[in-house]
């Protein structure tokens, strides 16, 4: 230790002068670097839970479990953090400040990137999410975070994030198609019976008919639930068994009906009017769709209005008082430091040389060192 003291001693002013260069130099450095400001804020999502529609649902019919009832979202930060960080509202920003005049650039791409690259968006233990906006303008980050913000409200106007916004958008589409089913249905039998007549139909004929109407429906909206159920569940699953068990019941019992007596295809048929009651039949499946779809899009619609996905702002994002960047006290700090730290092992490295080349064998030894340095260096 002594030794080593002695060999820095040696060298003081050589090592007292770098240092004291290596200080100014920083110090030169961080007052040329340009200012930058940051402004962050904190929003509060909504928290999922187990919709209140779940059992009203359940007992309206099979088709309800198509729409994935009680599914839930296990990280809600997740899912608000992939829209703050999308294309679309990088774009609705980079537009509403014209941040390729600010960058200096004419690529949307360009800008894209540099507005991601300014901009941190991360989700916390505690389950806040926290939109930080670095940049130049010390009036243009807090802005910019707020921005955040307001577009992700507007966003949420448009899309399905809750459960019960995916189970009204879903049967929104199913009633949509199931209503021109309906008004087709009702086209055709009246067209049909204005240019044929029309065809009585008996009181246990119009109950078979009904029947076989409504477990049509039924067996329709159970293969649409098998179909949502292959997304994450094995045929070896027992609730998918179930399921396939009660659709074969299902199709075997409404194949006994068409097929068994009483059905009214075959009398009808016997009368002459098989077609109109062909066409009657397919009214009433797609009236008895139509009313189970539209229960369950009402049941669907009040949910998402009881239950909306209320975004909450804990902290605004405000103009910063001080600059973020750069840190001068520590750049100037971590820069002498490492100037006299390697000053140091110049004097202790050069005081070891001087000493190894005093002794025969030392100065062999350095000389063959910096013949191998030479030659690896051609």
């Amino acid at each position: 230790m002594i030794g080593l003291m002695i060999a820095v001693a040696k060298h003081k002013k050589k090592v007292a002068a770098v240092t004291l260069a290596a200080a100014v130099l920083s110090v030169a450095v961080s007052l040329v670097l340009p200012p930058s400001y940051q402004a962050s804020t904190k929003l509060l999502p909504p928290q999922q839970s187990q919709s209140s529609a779940s059992l009203l649902m359940s007992q309206l019919g099979g088709l309800a479990s198509a729409a994935g009832v009680g599914g839930g979202l296990k990280n809600p930060n997740d899912l608000y953090i992939g829209i703050l960080q999308s294309r679309t509202l990088a774009d609705r920003i980079i537009s509403q400040f014209n941040l390729k005049k600010v960058y200096g650039t004419e690529s949307q791409e360009t800008a894209r990137k540099r507005l991601e690259a300014d901009t941190k968006i991360a989700g916390g233990k505690e389950g806040l999410i926290t939109i930080e906006v670095e940049a130049a303008d010390k009036k243009l980050v807090a802005p910019l975070a707020n921005a955040y913000v307001s577009q992700l409200f507007e966003l949420m106007k448009t899309l399905a994030v809750t459960d019960a916004s995916q189970r009204r958008l879903f049967y929104e589409r199913q009633l949509a198609t199931a209503r021109d089913n309906l008004a087709k249905a009702e086209t055709v039998l009246k067209r049909t019976m204005d240019a044929e007549g029309m065809v009585s139909v008996d009181t246990e004929s119009r109950g078979i008919l009904e029947t076989v109407a409504r477990l049509r429906a039924q067996a329709s909206a159970k293969e649409i639930q098998l179909t949502a159920m292959r997304a994450f569940l094995t045929p070896a699953n027992p609730e998918y068994r179930r399921a396939e068990e009660e659709l074969s019941g299902m199709r075997a019992e409404l194949a006994k009906l068409e097929n068994g007596r009483g059905n009214p295809a075959e009398d009808a048929d016997k009368a002459g009017g098989l077609k109109n009651i062909s066409l009657l039949r397919e009214l009433k499946y797609q009236q008895t769709l139509y009313e189970t779809l539209a229960k369950q899009y009402e049941v669907a619609r009040l949910d998402e209005a009881k239950d909306p996905p209320m975004i909450q702002v804990l902290d605004p994002a405000v103009e910063p008082e001080r600059k973020a960047k750069p840190r001068r006290a520590m750049i100037v700090a971590l820069s002498t430091a490492l100037a006299l730290l390697a000053a140091v092992c110049w004097a202790i490295f050069t005081e070891w040389r001087r000493k190894v080349a005093l002794t025969p064998e030392g100065a062999a030894q350095l000389a063959e060192l910096k013949s191998h340095l030479a030659m690896r260096q051609r």
